[in-house]
């Protein structure tokens, strides 16, 4: 199971709708999906049609990550009846505000790790949708996943948050987890045609160079009529619907190549046998260093 956040600092970026479309895209692959709706807006929940047949939730999850919370909490994607496949939604919901401290504790951070632990073997591909801020949530997200792909639109502001966004995954990573990388940036909302918009390209291309993915999504109403009907745009008619699908393809495949690195560095036998479970272990050990000191010797 490989684990890829999809993040932005910025709101109205279209953050969740690029979460959709790897959704989409992973879906028409026939691997066997989880999204996991962290934004407390729960867009991500209502894209997937993911209502009703289960009383729990990512909140409650988060709040005590064990076995049976976590199975009730999550839910099959609507999209089912459109097409056959695997796609099923942790449920997102506006009490995961309570878990979006500024100052999370390192076993706040640990929860969704742990969680996902449960349901290694049960998927193929985790996509993790995060609010729109740095605080405890995304950064929950950020330590259970293999990889960020950060979300931007071509305006100052958006420029701005990718960078930090970057530099906050590159901390995360030196402090608490090694594995983790960004893996790039989709540039969304794009106008061909527009000097405003190629300008701050060239600035994200710049910010995002050498070993980033780095893509670009025309606007299109077509992506809004598909979420509007509650379709994945793997699956929505035209030229245009196709235009996009092939970009989240693209980036799926991407973020696999990008996986295959993280399998690689997986050298330790019980890395290999346990998987995430040994990553918990790991992180609760950094924990217990933090408040009493690393033992000696």
């Amino acid at each position: 199971m490989h684990v890829l956040s999809v993040s932005s600092l910025k709101g109205g970026v279209g953050k969740t709708t690029v979460a959709l479309g790897l959704a989409s895209a992973a879906y028409a692959r026939g691997l066997r999906t989880l999204v996991v709706d962290l934004d407390p807006q729960c867009d991500a929940s209502t894209g997937l049609g993911a209502f009703g047949g289960s009383t729990k939730s990512v909140a409650d999850v988060l709040s005590s990550p064990r076995h049976a919370v976590v199975h009730d909490s999550i839910v099959a994607s609507s999209w089912g009846k459109v097409q056959s496949g695997h796609i099923d939604v942790m449920l997102g919901s506006p009490k995961t505000l309570n878990f979006d401290h500024p100052n999370p504790t390192l076993r706040d951070l640990w929860r969704l790790e742990e969680a996902l632990s449960i349901v290694e073997r049960k998927y193929d591909l985790v996509l993790i949708d995060t609010p729109p801020s740095i605080n405890g949530l995304t950064r929950t997200g950020w330590v259970a996943s293999d990889r960020i792909l950060i979300v931007s639109e071509p305006s100052i502001f958006s420029v701005v948050a990718a960078d930090r966004a970057l530099k906050a995954i590159n901390e995360l990573r030196k402090g608490l987890t090694p594995r983790l990388r960004a893996l790039g940036v989709i540039i969304n909302r794009v106008r061909p045609g527009s000097q405003e918009h190629d300008f701050r390209i060239g600035e994200l291309k710049n910010l995002f160079q050498g070993e980033f993915l780095t893509a670009m999504l025309e606007e299109k109403a077509t992506v809004q009529q598909a979420q509007g009907a509650g379709r994945p745009i793997h699956t929505w008619p035209g030229e245009s619907a196709a235009q996009v699908a092939q970009v989240f393809d693209q980036i799926l495949d991407a973020a696999y190549e990008s996986f295959a690195l993280v399998d690689e560095s997986r050298n330790s036998k019980k890395e290999r046998r346990f998987g995430r479970f040994s990553r918990i272990l790991r992180g609760k050990q950094i924990d217990k260093d933090l408040e009493t000191g690393p033992a000696n010797g």
